[in-house]
């Protein structure tokens, strides 16, 4: 038997019936905010106040933020020292992901050492909800989310299906801020 618990709304008072003054206090602190960032940058210019900091727009397709270094972007599998997928085709990956957006086949690998190799390995990056799971179910560290890639967009779904080959070598895509830093 599932319980639900009931939650019921919060009387609203005379004043917040009104909705006047809540909109009232909505621009009043939407102004402060302005008016204090117009006044910190006016300092600024002149060189004080530098320790008090002041809101900056980021103006993005030409300015980035400094990423940090745990920030899960794309996805990318790690080589062997031969060039190969250091996936073994284990399933641990695809078992964890609770999106269900990893797909593997697998087949023999020609070294006996070695037991299992993925035949295919695909993403699909519309369903990923970047948990981070599959890098950390991965026993032989195989899989990545450090690319620094943040532009994952397509056109189609089909655009969004990264295969074995984009996994294994991320920068054949390049995104459109790598594009505009290299012209």
């Amino acid at each position: 038997m599932i319980k639900t618990k009931i939650v019921h709304r919060p009387k609203l008072n005379f004043w917040q019936k009104l909705y006047f003054p809540e909109v009232f206090r909505g621009v009043l602190l939407t102004s402060r905010h302005f008016f204090k960032n117009l006044i910190l940058h006016f300092f600024h210019s002149f060189g004080l106040f530098r320790r008090i900091a002041a809101a900056v727009t980021i103006q993005y397709p030409e300015e980035f933020w400094k990423l940090p270094s745990r920030l899960r972007t794309r996805h990318r599998l790690t080589k062997r020292e031969d060039g190969s997928p250091r996936c073994v085709a284990c399933m641990m990956c695809e078992t964890v992901c609770p999106a269900r957006c990893i797909y593997i086949v697998a087949e023999e690998h020609p070294d006996p050492n070695i037991e299992k190799r993925p035949k295919s390995f695909d993403i699909d990056l519309g369903k990923c909800v970047y948990c981070g799971f599959c890098v950390e179910a991965c026993p032989e560290d195989a899989i990545r989310m450090d690319t620094k890639i943040l532009d994952i967009a397509a056109y189609s779904r089909q655009g969004m299906m990264l295969d074995m080959n984009e996994l294994l070598n991320p920068t054949t895509f390049i995104p459109r801020r790598e594009a505009s830093r290299k012209s």
